[in-house]
């Protein structure tokens, strides 16, 4: 019977540690740690939750975007979005295209958005994405 008991309590621990482990290399803010030590992009966020921020992390940058909820003519939806990092220092070659980049990534998830890009960020002289795209047709 202490045998029984003993292989049960061993198997139960045998989970645990598996299911820790998978937690552990499933989670959304390792995988965005991981990419901002790799210089990558990787955009964090839950949709569902309005008033949780997203994160973004883009060559080595770290970008936060604070989403405030509308009503456009059928729904609620996020119409603004204010994009600001915490490591001004870091944006050090950053260029406009890099900007329209994140512009195009965050309307993916938010259609409806308009996105204001914080100091000193808004210190480049940046168009609307959709402005830009009227210019190339």
């Amino acid at each position: 019977m202490m045998i029984i008991l003993f292989r049960i309590l061993l198997l139960t621990a045998f989970v645990i540690i598996l299911y820790t482990a998978y937690k552990f290399y499933t989670n959304p803010r390792r995988k965005l740690d991981l990419a901002h030590e790799n210089k990558e992009f990787y955009f964090l966020d839950d949709q569902e939750n309005t008033k949780h921020n997203f994160l973004i992390t883009y060559r080595g940058m770290m970008f936060e975007g604070e989403k405030y909820l509308g009503a456009t003519e059928h729904a609620f939806e996020v119409l603004t979005i204010y994009v600001s990092t915490k490591e001004p220092e870091k944006l050090k070659g950053l260029e406009r295209n890099d900007l329209y980049f994140l512009e195009e990534q965050i309307l993916r998830s938010y259609p409806y958005a308009k996105i204001e890009w914080k100091y000193p960020i808004n210190r480049l002289n940046i168009k609307p994405v959709t402005e830009e795209k009227e210019k190339d047709h």
